[in-house]
């Protein structure tokens, strides 16, 4: 009997590292317009944001169905294999429930709401990679997730505005003022949702704020999965972060993972954002390092 990781594409790992750690990613569905694609099989992170910057509109997204999650869940259970389907959260999203109600036919499946999106679920399903390479059966992997999963940060600096105004999220005036002060707003995932935790103006205070929320968090637990992420055609900004925050990575982390932000988080950040998913320290463990 083998154990499967299943997940949805909300979670920004490519197919083929995907098909490289053994995990099966499925693909959620993006609407320009008319016109449907599959995340990450026939619409790549750079064709996404070439449309999403040409577009007026934003693209919808479509949440994996009840049926499409019993498909996979029934291949599972033909093979006499179990699986740990971890979904991007159950409130930014209906995914979670339709694993949920897909599961129900199938004992060999247990499913985490991950309580987060994009890089901040990525880690974590890595962590559930990690699990299962050691050894660990599926219900021991998602008794792991659940309790580690409270430790998962995701923050982010937003480049601009807009399409937070086009997703109605905030006010034209109040995208107009923002560009014209040069904002850049601070977001995090708490308790499964993207809230605004943080202003700055200008890139060079925004990623000092970025810093400061990371410490705050108490630093990064380097002994698991961590990543950077951006979001656009350019990793230009990304790589402004990592100069000006070496001290939090220095002597630590010789080969930071990288990735492009997609398409979930993607539509509403716009190009030029960056972020950060890590893991704070647990308890008794005291200030991880990358703190002051």
């Amino acid at each position: 009997m083998s154990v499967r990781i299943i997940t949805d594409s909300a979670c920004d790992i490519p197919q083929a590292q995907a098909k490289d750690l053994g995990l099966e990613v499925l693909p959620i569905t993006v609407s320009f317009g008319g016109q449907e694609y599959l995340d990450g099989v026939d619409l790549s992170g750079q064709a996404f944001f070439e449309k999403l910057i040409e577009s007026d509109v934003l693209p919808h997204t479509c949440q994996i169905t009840p049926f499409q999650y019993g498909e996979t869940f029934r291949a599972v259970a033909q093979a006499g294999d179990e699986a740990v389907c971890i979904t991007l959260s159950g409130k930014l999203s209906g995914g979670w429930n339709s694993a949920v109600m897909a599961a129900a036919d199938y004992g060999c499946v247990t499913v985490v709401d991950s309580e987060n999106v994009s890089i901040g679920q990525r880690i974590l399903v890595m962590l559930a990679v990690r699990l299962r390479d050691e050894g660990l059966s599926a219900a021991q992997i998602a008794q792991r997730l659940e309790t580690e999963k409270k430790r998962v940060r995701l923050l982010a600096l937003l480049d601009t505005l807009e399409y937070l105004k086009k997703g109605g999220r905030i006010s034209p005036a109040v995208a107009f003022a923002g560009g014209i002060l040069s904002i850049k707003p601070v977001v995090a995932v708490q308790d499964g949702e993207v809230a605004l935790i943080g202003k700055a103006r200008g890139s060079k205070n925004g990623n000092n704020l970025l810093m400061n929320f990371v410490e705050k968090s108490g630093g990064i637990d380097f002994s698991m999965p961590y990543v950077l992420g951006y979001s656009g055609l350019s990793d230009a900004l990304l790589q402004k972060y990592l100069a000006d925050s070496h001290s939090l990575y220095r002597g630590r982390a010789e080969d930071i993972p990288i990735c492009r932000i997609g398409c979930t988080i993607g539509t509403y950040a716009g190009p030029g954002a960056i972020g950060v998913a890590f893991f704070s320290p647990g308890p008794g463990q005291g200030p991880a390092v990358g703190t002051k």
